[in-house]
């Protein structure tokens, strides 16, 4: 990729994975407002921590997976609404479900001030990770750049929750996400090796928490 195809695929990856990208993710918290609530995530340190296991064994992992087969299905009609559909299937409660569904189906959307054939396949029901990924795909962006910018939007916005819930301050978020690049790096080098045999997780307390959120009463997030 030359260095006018650099910008442009960083350019876009900005805009489509900034927080002002017109998908509502700053409503989803992903669990952790419950996790916040159950003092299981209580500071900086504990949130670092949380992101790191969703990063390398939960919710981040299977997004990252998704992601990549996403981008290589991005012209194939019926892969991609193969993936879309196990994405959507595999959220672990409805509130994940209703997470990934509306972000996808937002950023889908969003895209389309971009043009690309990929729009025309794209599933109407989508898992966000999938819709990235294919869009990505159609504009000639490697899956490394996109899921590295796909897990860094992520993670900042779990670190933007966690101010918001009075885990950490703006300076000490800072760090949370400094701390998570190596992390991120790891991943997303790892991106154009992945297929769907990668899926599976462990982080079986921040399921727990995502479904536990859905009863909660007081809360400032849908998810």
């Amino acid at each position: 990729m030359n260095s006018g195809m650099q910008t442009q695929a960083l350019l876009r990856l900005m805009a489509w994975l900034s927080p002002a990208f017109p998908i509502g993710g700053f409503a989803w918290s992903g669990g952790l407002e419950r996790a916040v609530h159950d003092r299981l995530v209580t500071d900086a340190n504990g949130l670092g921590h949380w992101l790191t296991v969703l990063i390398g064994h939960g919710a981040l992992w299977t997004d990252g997976v998704l992601l990549a087969e996403g981008w290589q299905s991005h012209q194939d009609t019926a892969r991609l609404a193969d993936v879309a559909g196990l994405g959507l299937a595999l959220a672990g409660s409805a509130e994940r479900h209703a997470e990934t569904l509306s972000l996808g189906r937002g950023f889908a959307a969003a895209a389309a001030a971009w043009p690309a054939p990929v729009l025309a396949i794209m599933p109407k029901d989508v898992p966000f990770p999938v819709a990235v990924g294919a869009v990505a795909a159609a504009h000639g962006i490697a899956v490394e750049q996109a899921l590295a910018a796909y897990l860094h939007a992520a993670v900042s916005q779990a670190v933007s929750a966690g101010i918001r819930l009075g885990v950490c301050g703006q300076a000490q978020g800072l760090g949370v996400l400094a701390g998570l690049e190596p992390a991120i790096e790891n991943f997303a080098g790892r991106a154009k090796d992945l297929t769907l045999d990668d899926l599976g997780g462990a982080a079986i307390q921040a399921e727990i928490s995502s479904l536990r959120h859905e009863t909660q009463h007081s809360r400032l997030f849908r998810s």
